[in-house]
């Protein structure tokens, strides 16, 4: 899969800087519609471009709650959400998920295995001309192709099959989208799990640099790349202030 085609699709609109607001802020509350039902529209289905089978996602029932159901075999799409959020001011993502079974083939070092039953990208507005000269080349080239407003900066949170679990690596498509090991390996399959990650600090660790705003996040399961099938349920997103220490 080209994971330029998602970083195209997730140019946004930001409102100002200093608009965060301190409370935890919902990026995708699932819990909050109903089972059944079809997602609002501010939640956008994204399909990758070419024939490529789109993944199933739904609004289930599971535990009292609604959540987000992920089914995907050799499919590849995700759920896009813009929010505007301030990482100096809400550096804590947190985020429940429950994968069912791992992908066998995947490999983040290749492309032909760069599947994952569970991501969650979080996406940042940064200026490119703060980039090396062949980074900007390389963003100007995908602006040209697929429009002016292609991100520069994108951590994608990533349930592994092997890579031990805070490690933190290149997309084999593009050095900028960093992928970040949330969960590795078979241990915890079939059970809720929940994260905090401070995402100022793991941005700082990926690109060497502070933080630009964040201007959305999108979950995604992909088999498109491996050919296999994979399950995931995906809980609420949230931003949250740091927890004192």
């Amino acid at each position: 899969m080209n994971r330029r085609d998602f970083l195209a699709a997730s140019g946004l609109a930001l409102l100002p800087l200093g608009a965060a607001a301190q409370q935890p802020s919902a990026a995708m509350r699932f819990s909050a519609l109903q089972a059944g039902t079809a997602l609002p529209p501010d939640y956008q289905v994204f399909t990758f471009r070419g024939k490529k089978r789109p993944t199933e996602y739904a609004l289930v029932a599971e535990e009292g709650r609604t959540v987000l159901r992920a089914r995907s075999d050799a499919a590849a799409s995700g759920i896009l959400r813009r929010w505007h959020v301030n990482p100096r001011a809400l550096p804590t993502l947190s985020w429940h998920w429950k994968v069912t079974r791992l992908i066998e083939k995947s490999d983040f070092a290749r492309r032909v295995g760069d599947d994952f039953p569970a991501r969650l990208y979080v996406n940042f507005d940064l200026d490119a001309r703060t980039l090396p000269f062949a980074e900007r080349a390389e963003l100007r080239v995908a602006r040209l192709i697929y429009g002016p407003e292609v991100p520069a900066a994108v951590l994608c949170y990533v349930w592994d099959a092997r890579a031990p679990a805070g490690s933190i690596v290149h997309s084999p498509f593009t050095g900028r989208v960093r992928l970040v090991v949330a969960e590795s390996g078979p241990a915890r399959l079939g059970s809720w799990l929940a994260y905090e990650r401070h995402v100022a600090e793991d941005y700082r660790r990926a690109f060497g640099a502070e933080p630009p705003a964040i201007s959305g996040v999108m979950v995604m399961t992909d088999t498109d790349n491996t050919g296999e099938s994979a399950e995931a349920f995906y809980g609420d997103v949230e931003f949250r202030p740091r927890r004192p220490s």
